[in-house]
């Protein structure tokens, strides 16, 4: 197992906690110097904010754990392809690295919709695609199947 694919299957274990609480199941963590400074899961449902994306809760909890808004040096891990909120947030945050499982074909920002991540920002971020890609698009999949069958 690669490094990428040990932290991507810890994404996909918030990931999973997010469905057990009736959350969009996306998972996300921020690793750095090979450790985990933090994790979370999507929270839209729970807090009723747009803004609860898994990805900018991550980098909340990151920015508070490093007292810091830079997360320079840092990976963030993440289930799917980022949106154009959470691609914004990854840059405007330094972020050097975001590695993601499953495509978002309707609003992703890296190769689905748009590749925010090429345009000509500040930063840069390198951008790793298909890290247990299978599993990651199933869990949400799944979801949405059961959901709609409700």
């Amino acid at each position: 197992m690669t490094k990428d694919e040990k932290y991507m299957k810890l994404a996909l274990k918030m990931a999973k906690k997010a469905e057990k609480k009736g959350e969009v199941p996306i998972g996300a963590i921020i690793v750095k110097n090979d450790k985990v400074i933090a994790k979370a899961h999507n929270t839209r449902e729970k807090t009723h904010l747009a803004t609860g994306h898994a990805e900018i809760n991550v980098i909340n909890l990151a920015n508070k754990k490093l007292k810091s808004w830079r997360l320079e040096g840092c990976t963030l891990y993440v289930t799917i392809e980022p949106c154009p909120m959470c691609t914004g947030a990854i840059i405007q945050s330094r972020t050097d690295r975001v590695v993601y499982g499953a495509r978002d074909l309707k609003s992703g920002c890296h190769e689905s919709v748009i590749d925010l991540f090429d345009q000509k920002f500040n930063h840069k971020v390198e951008v790793t695609e298909g890290i247990l890609s299978d599993e990651c698009g199933n869990i949400i999949t799944n979801f949405f199947k059961k959901l709609r069958q409700k």
